[in-house]
């Protein structure tokens, strides 16, 4: 918690003054969490500041909260490009990303606890930045991410807003953002370096080093080229869902049983329904062969019955049985683009 406080004040996150009478005030709490490394193997522990961001009014705490993410198709695209110009693939990491948006609302948030400034304890503290919590906060990082970006020289892809390119006097760099974690690729090394020092005097920044994991995403350098497989991801979800001990089938859907509108079966939790149906359309990152089965799946979410949810579950059998299954991405001479049907 000291180390967290420290770096909050470092930053100028927010200045202490007295409460205005006709501000609302947001309240804030520690959140801790232990950080696992890709194989599961603790990392390290770790404490976070975060307002209640659910108490804030709109119009008058925030307006515009939307921040654009990286979607998995540039992130496949870019890494093909990689390995096809046989290009380094770097990944970087920010410390503490979102302490560093500008916020241009006046925001006010109570004192942490246990560390209340015994010489002012009445007083709150007026937010120059963000922090974690806020509704707001992702789009003031992005902000402040993409005009140091900009003033480098890149410009954003038209199709993707997290997609950053420069291509200038035949050097060619690509930064795929996702909140915090970047991926950098591009044919000139010596500016791909400039470019990391610059943003370091900005940010804080953890070391460079080369792209392994990547958004639950293990990325494994092979002889073929890349092998990208959430195998950690996939058991999480087992874990969560009371399933690493399910029995394995060798098919995503029954293609005995078909599904249709208002079966007439007893209601399933809708919420438990929809954040499982999220989480496999993550997983299709690296498991195309799930898209049609979770597609499916998900146009039932606005009134889920039992029956939905037993093809749900019957669907993690075959992730179960397929846990080691990934994307192999190929490094070619000559790329072909090739298409495939699931035809029925």
């Amino acid at each position: 918690m000291e180390d967290e406080f420290t770096v909050l004040v470092s930053h100028g996150t927010w200045s202490l003054v007295s409460r205005p009478s006709a501000s609302n005030l947001i309240g804030c709490k520690w959140v801790s969490r232990i950080k696992h490394h890709p194989d599961g193997t603790m990392d390290r522990f770790k404490a976070r500041l975060v307002a209640k961001g659910f108490n804030q009014c709109p119009g008058v705490d925030y307006t515009e909260t939307f921040s654009p993410v990286i979607k998995p198709t540039s992130i496949r695209l870019i890494l093909s490009l990689a390995l096809l110009n046989n290009w380094p693939l770097k990944q970087l990491d920010v410390n503490n990303e979102f302490l560093h948006g500008q916020l241009t609302e006046q925001v006010f948030i109570h004192q942490p606890a246990g560390l209340i400034d015994q010489s002012h304890p009445h007083h709150v503290c007026s937010l120059q930045k963000s922090i974690y919590g806020l509704k707001q906060t992702s789009r003031a990082w992005y902000t402040a991410l993409r005009s140091n970006l900009l003033a480098l020289g890149f410009f954003n892809s038209k199709s993707n807003n997290s997609l950053f390119i420069f291509d200038r006097e035949g050097i060619l760099l690509y930064v795929l953002v996702y909140v915090d974690d970047l991926i950098l690729t591009g044919n000139n090394n010596t500016f791909l370096q400039h470019v990391v020092t610059s943003l370091g005097e900005t940010f804080s920044l953890k070391e460079l080093s080369d792209l392994y994991y990547f958004l639950g995403v293990e990325v494994i350098p092979v002889q073929q080229g890349l092998y990208l497989s959430q195998n950690r991801y996939i058991h999480d979800l087992l874990t969560r869902l009371n399933m690493a001990g399910a029995k394995a089938v060798h098919t995503p859907m029954s293609v005995s049983t078909k599904l249709i509108f208002d079966d007439g079966l007893a209601s399933y939790d809708a919420n438990e329904y929809r954040c499982t149906i999220g989480s496999l359309q993550y997983l299709s990152l690296t498991r195309p062969d799930l898209g049609f089965a979770v597609n499916h799946l998900a146009q039932f979410m606005h009134k889920p019955t039992v029956m939905y949810w037993q093809h749900v579950k019957r669907l993690f059998h075959y992730v179960k049985q397929t846990i080691h299954f990934g994307l192999l991405m190929r490094r070619q001479s000559n790329p072909v683009l090739r298409g495939f049907s699931d035809a029925d």
